[in-house]
């Protein structure tokens, strides 16, 4: 699937829920490499706010975000519009310090997005697809999450609140295609007495019975309601059958959960990848949300690090054994620390070394705490890459590889006794006048213990 962005700009304006302020938003196309990013216009900044999650600084009733010393508040309904539209790339210019709450649902931004359309660009879309289960608990406030490997975005939610009104709520959402019709509808909610604590810590000043639901908490009498209406602004309210102030019915028997699911999906948006992934969340919220996705992200990272990582079973017939590696490398004991080679192309080779406390250098090298140095590791790949110089030349025991440089180097975990080291070295430009470019990486389990660029000489023997 090819990267999307909007055929033209989209406009809006109204009230923030929480800062009260009257905001204008554009959302205007962006290139395909451009991401989604939002731009405070009020501020004399030409810097952007990324879509990350770890721009997160408070979820407290909205995930807000904060960059180059500026802040947004409730972002998740305009990311979870965009998200579920396959939009990847998008400049949100926003005068104000939040988006507009608008109805309390995302609808009225889905509407705008599908009136202005949305076309496809040259570039692939890169997915994040997770390839095993994870679970997450939220200690602080008991949600719980576990998403699993799946071909498209798949989001279940449960909530309950211990409410005469509101019990059990349950929410599914096979296919994003479905996002549109029924989950973009869906309003935020409020329970009456969380007014009062919301007003006091400086929220909700843009709150109103138009944009959010209220729904009565257990024991409101005609006085708390009396002073409910004051609070918000109107002179009679009133509570329906169904426990709802001053609304005639949900737009859905579960629509408190299907906006639930609604926030999932804009707060996961900030994993800045689509995702691949069935995901079940039972009593979720911002807060459970930002640590979940950052979780995600985590993973994601871990993945895209080991994208390249060469598959290697001990079963399988190597290309060069040690006899063969002996016969092709002048090095000898102690310093042939190459044991074979599983795979070879014309700019790639994977070696394997298998590290036993045999080694001579531990002797010397911290006997107690044996560690394979560093140094010897660039070593290892220098003559893993050696094969790769030595195959790319007639008669190659006739030639020998010398090192030139090392760029870049880094060392990123211990290697120890028992350990096999993944040596992988990749061509950075073509051989030219018998200097080899290179870019290693070694490899132990599911971790990158060290990394660099390191160039040779191929040079015919006197």
């Amino acid at each position: 699937m090819k990267k999307k962005t909007l055929k033209d700009v989209v406009k809006f304006s109204g009230e923030g829920l929480h800062t009260g302020a009257f905001v204008n938003v554009e959302i205007h196309p962006a290139d395909e490499n451009f991401g989604i990013k939002f731009l405070r216009t009020d501020l004399t900044t030409d810097k952007f706010i990324s879509v990350d999650v770890n721009h997160v600084v408070s979820t407290e009733r909205c995930t807000t975000l904060e960059s180059n010393g500026m802040t947004l508040n409730t972002t998740e309904h305009i990311l979870a519009s965009l998200c579920a539209n396959g939009i990847d790339n998008a400049l949100i210019k926003v005068d104000g310090p939040e988006i507009p709450i608008l109805d309390g649902s995302a609808k009225p931004i889905v509407d705008l997005i599908l009136k202005a359309g949305v076309i496809e660009q040259e570039s692939d879309r890169e997915y994040f697809e997770l390839t095993e289960p994870i679970h997450f608990i939220d200690e602080l406030t008991g949600a719980e999450y576990s998403a699993f490997p799946c071909d498209k975005l798949q989001v279940d939610t449960m909530i309950y609140f211990d409410s005469k009104h509101i019990g059990h709520q349950y929410a599914s959402l096979n296919s994003l295609s479905d996002f549109n019709d029924q989950i973009a509808p869906c309003r935020t909610f409020v329970f009456s007495d969380d007014v009062e604590k919301l007003m006091g810590l400086g929220l909700i000043k843009g709150g109103d019975l138009k944009n959010a639901i209220v729904i009565a908490s257990d024991g409101l009498d005609e006085a708390s309601l009396k002073e409910l209406s004051e609070k918000l602004g109107y002179h009679n309210v009133s509570i329906n059958e169904n426990g709802l102030v001053n609304s005639e019915s949900l737009l859905f028997k579960n629509e408190l959960a299907r906006h639930k699911l609604l926030d999932i999906i804009g707060d996961v948006a900030l994993l800045g990848k689509p995702l691949k992934a069935r995901i079940f969340a039972k009593r979720p919220g911002h807060g459970a949300n930002v640590k979940f996705t950052n979780l995600l992200k985590k993973k994601y990272l871990e993945q895209k690090k080991l994208k390249g990582k060469p598959v290697y079973n001990p079963d399988d017939e190597p290309i060069y054994d040690i006899n063969g590696i002996s016969k092709l490398l002048p090095h000898r004991y102690p310093f042939l620390l190459v044991d074979k080679i599983i795979e070879l192309s014309k700019n790639l080779v994977v070696g394997i070394k298998n590290i036993t406390m045999n080694e001579n250098f531990f002797q010397g090298h911290f006997p107690e705490n044996p560690i394979f140095p560093g140094v010897l590791q660039m070593e290892a790949l220098a003559q893993t890459g050696g094969i790769l110089a030595l195959s790319n030349v007639e008669d190659p025991k006739e030639w020998d590889t010398f090192f030139l440089k090392m760029d870049n180097v880094k060392f990123k975990s211990k290697v120890v006794p028992g350990d096999t080291l993944i040596l992988k070295m990749e061509l950075l430009s073509p051989i030219r006048r018998g200097i080899v470019h290179m870019q290693g990486t070694a490899y132990v389990g599911n971790k990158v213990v060290s990394e660099g660029e390191l160039t040779a000489q191929i040079i015919k023997k006197s």
